[in-house]
């Protein structure tokens, strides 16, 4: 066997951290960019409300 089943669930917890670390990164670029897409729909919103 190439891999014990001790391997498998170390590659498990890999791909586990992994995940985490994009959410975390997600979750960063929202907190930043979410004020901005805000203005922006704010934006287009009282345009259409002028029409």
């Amino acid at each position: 066997m190439l891999f014990s089943p001790k391997e498998k669930g170390q590659g498990l917890v890999e791909y586990a951290l992994i995940l985490v670390l994009v959410a975390i990164v997600v979750i960063a670029a929202l907190m930043i960019l979410g004020p901005r897409i805000g203005a922006v729909f704010s934006k287009i919103n009282s345009s259409l409300s002028g029409i």
